[in-house]
């Protein structure tokens, strides 16, 4: 037992700081560094590609659309082969050989000038960045013991909405110059992440799996366990459908704010800074009680519960007074953001635990194909579907969020039975 009095000195405020921002685990902190320089990078590209297509190289917002929505299609697809490749020949070599090819890639976009080449650029680009979404998530089951998992994704969660903050700000020196340099020196910059990224996980990320083993991998040819799961394909639906919130506060609630309230349009920068500000401070934390499937599954029910309340005070900011506006808008952007929280932590945990030891690539792979469809659909349906039809979409897009929400706890259970059976 460990003597404690009153009497012991508190440990420095900087020491404190030092310990909250830097992870214990030395696995995480490499794995935070390498998230750190990547998504610094992919926040510059992420604010200027669109603008990059249009100003600069000349093609329409409409032209521009349809690759984009293409590209996310072809991005759906590349999930599953993905993760079987990831289980045979190890995630780690998978995401070093990735990191490359988007290096190539994203310094590719400074070469194209017709929207033929643009096209297949973009695919090529899409689909190695969504597999290379599938191998980060086999990597991490290998790497962290199984009780450091959820956890460790949150903290790098965090981790990415800070670099892309930064990559954002950035971005902001670049939209002030407005010159074709200034937009290529940004996506040689995110290039150069990339490059630096695959250096890193060669010389700093531990090769030898924790988890999974050569006798996994001799194993991982034959057919795809993860796809005859039906409870677990049932998981990756639902929680799919609660990915579509990411549509909702990225796409819906811009277009909301300017069409239809009467709330200053500054609400829409607010609203993204609030998100990403919730998000990096409580989302290590929404992973605490996620250790077991069936709290995993409330903390997903309550996460969708959350994002359904959003949308009905979203709904209610229209035909209001501004400040009534503001008021619900900022309520709705807050409940989105501890829904997306807790439901992205019971995510994770799920995808783990209720996914064979040793075959994290293909459960990976699987799972993250459901989130692509929710990333792809989403802007057309939030659009089309909510904010054409004003309160009423609101609601229904609620409906949705809610019985997504609550009917995880019953397909975890059955997961949890068939797996029992198996």
């Amino acid at each position: 037992m460990t003597a404690t009095t009153l009497a012991d000195p508190a440990p420095p405020t900087g020491r404190r700081l030092r310990d909250r921002l830097l992870h214990r685990d030395p696995v995480l902190r490499r794995l935070a560094a390498l998230t750190m320089v990547n998504t610094v990078g992919s926040g510059l590209s992420m604010t200027l590609g669109v603008l990059y297509f249009t100003r600069v190289l000349g093609f329409g917002v409409g032209e521009v659309g349809v690759v984009l929505t293409v590209a996310g299609g072809c991005g759906v697809l590349a999930g599953i082969p993905a993760g079987r490749a990831s289980d045979r020949f190890g995630p780690k070599p998978m995401l070093i050989v990735l990191n490359v090819l988007l290096a190539a890639g994203t310094a590719c976009y400074t070469l194209v000038h017709s929207l033929p080449a643009l096209a297949v650029l973009a695919c090529l680009v899409t689909v190695v960045d969504r597999c290379g979404g599938t191998a980060r998530g086999a990597l991490y089951a290998e790497v962290l013991p199984p009780e450091q998992r959820v956890e460790g994704r949150a903290y790098l969660r965090s981790v990415t909405n800070v670099g892309i903050s930064v990559g954002t700000l950035l971005a902001a020196l670049v939209l002030q110059a407005d010159t074709r340099a200034a937009y290529q020196a940004a996506l040689l910059a995110d290039a150069l992440s990339f490059a630096a990224v695959a250096v890193l996980y060669a010389v700093t990320v531990p090769g030898t799996p924790r988890a999974a083993g050569t006798a996994a991998r001799e194993q991982a040819g034959g057919r795809n366990p993860a796809l005859r799961n039906l409870p677990f394909l049932a998981v990756t639906a639902l929680n799919g459908l609660l990915c579509l919130q990411f549509a909702m506060i990225e796409v819906g609630v811009p277009l909301w704010i300017v069409r239809d309230t009467d709330a200053p349009r500054v609400m829409v920068a607010g609203s993204m800074l609030v998100n990403t500000a919730l998000v990096i401070m409580l989302q290590v934390r929404a992973t605490r009680g996620t250790e077991e499937p069936a709290r995993a599954a409330r903390a997903v029910g309550r996460g969708g519960l959350l994002v359904a309340g959003a949308c009905l005070l979203l709904g209610l900011a229209a035909g209001v007074p501004a400040w009534a506006a503001v008021l619900l808008l900022a309520g709705g952007i807050a409940l989105q953001a501890l829904g997306e929280v807790l439901s992205q932590a019971g995510g994770w945990a799920l995808s783990y635990d209720l996914a064979e030891e040793g075959k994290h690539g293909v459960y990976q792979g699987v799972f993250n194909t459901g989130q692509s469809a929710a990333f792809m659909l989403g802007p057309v349906l939030v659009t089309s579907a909510v904010i054409t039809h004003g309160l009423l979409g609101w609601a229904l897009l609620a409906a949705l969020f809610a019985a997504a929400g609550l009917a995880m706890g019953p397909a975890v259970r059955r997961a949890r039975r068939a797996a029992a059976a198996a």
